[in-house]
């Protein structure tokens, strides 16, 4: 199977998606040229395909970007509304959570709002506060969105051909870090992944590893450390879709481990990490032989010192290692 970067799936599935369909069409910020196709390459050689009618160049507004989308979809058009950075997904916070969100319920059922917003995030490339967090936890509490955070290039490119042809308002989160830094198997024929499906990307038995996003690939170092280090079985599952969440897969892996860390990027108070970890402890406190303990960023602002982002504000591997030792050592086996 062939292998492409993060951004190369991104790029091929909306390329795909307005060949399909001519109801969808891409706004955003510098996407026509920027650097060969947006800032990050994601747009590359749509303009010359699909034309400036269906490639739009927007002023530098998230909230004109987030409002046309929004109408444009009210209107039987498909629109991905690319925010450069999901650190300003502030900025047009309301037309998407009292607007697109709520369009179902307004329209009594009849009508949907089918609109991607596509947004960069994460840290580790030194970008600094205001261009470096992961906000999804902003957008948790609003009834009718869908966040989609994948983790890999064969899930970016089915998770987003799967939130194009979606009838409400679909997240979709993209970690900058893995643009063009991750590469990974796409196949050449077509291929969906369901929304709302999560994915155990390691199979494990002794802890239930959560994890989102870049942190994914954390968890799944950590994973290969201990089981090298200390003969520990790491069960990885990535939600992918975080809201409308996968329970039943998360909840089998917590039946079959009994021991539970949830890693993601954000702050850990408030985070998303901490909705799971309520599902578990309503849904599986039974099978639970420690405490679910929760791995993220601490309570500040992403450092603009490259050694601080990397060593002090990003969760990684060893700290991973370090949670798992102690969820271990707290039920008394280690």
């Amino acid at each position: 199977m062939r292998e492409m970067y993060f951004v190369e799936a991104i790029n091929e599935a909306m390329i795909e998606e307005m060949r399909r369909d001519p109801a969808v069409f891409i706004l955003g910020e510098d996407i026509r040229y920027g650097h060969g196709g947006g800032i990050f390459g994601a747009t590359k050689g749509m303009l010359e395909e699909f034309g400036e009618e269906r490639v739009i160049d927007t002023p530098l507004s998230e909230l004109a970007i987030s409002g046309s989308a929004a109408g444009a979809a009210y209107m039987g058009m498909r629109p991905i509304a690319e925010i450069m950075f999901a650190d300003f997904m502030s900025i047009c916070h309301d037309l998407i959570v009292n607007g697109a969100s709520k369009f179902r319920w307004a329209s009594d059922g009849k009508a949907g709002c089918p609109v991607v917003y596509r947004a960069a995030f994460g840290a580790g490339v030194g970008a600094t506060l205001h261009h470096s967090q992961s906000p999804e936890a902003w957008l948790m509490n609003a009834p009718g969105l869908t966040i989609v955070m994948p983790s890999t290039p064969y899930d970016a490119k089915g998770l987003l051909k799967s939130a194009i042809r979606y009838d409400d308002p679909v997240i979709f989160l993209e970690h900058k870090l893995l643009y063009r830094r991750l590469k990974g198997e796409v196949p050449e024929e077509e291929y969906l992944i369901p929304i709302r499906k999560a994915d155990v990307k390691r199979a494990g038995t002794d802890v239930t590893v959560g994890a989102t996003g870049a942190m994914v690939h954390q968890a799944l170092e950590a994973a290969k450390i201990l089981e090298e280090r200390e003969g520990l079985s790491l069960e990885v599952v990535d939600p992918r879709t975080l809201l409308p969440l996968d329970e039943d897969t998360i909840l089998d892996s917590v039946r079959k481990t009994g021991r539970v860390v949830i890693v993601h990027e954000a702050p850990v108070t408030g985070g998303f990490g901490a909705e799971v970890a309520a599902v578990i402890a309503e849904k599986a406190i039974e099978y639970l032989n420690g405490p679910i303990l929760r791995v993220g960023a601490p309570w500040c602002s992403v450092p603009a010192n490259r050694n601080l982002e990397r060593d002090f504000y990003l969760p990684t591997a060893e700290k991973i290692i370090q949670a798992v030792k102690d969820v271990i050592r707290y039920g008394g086996e280690l």
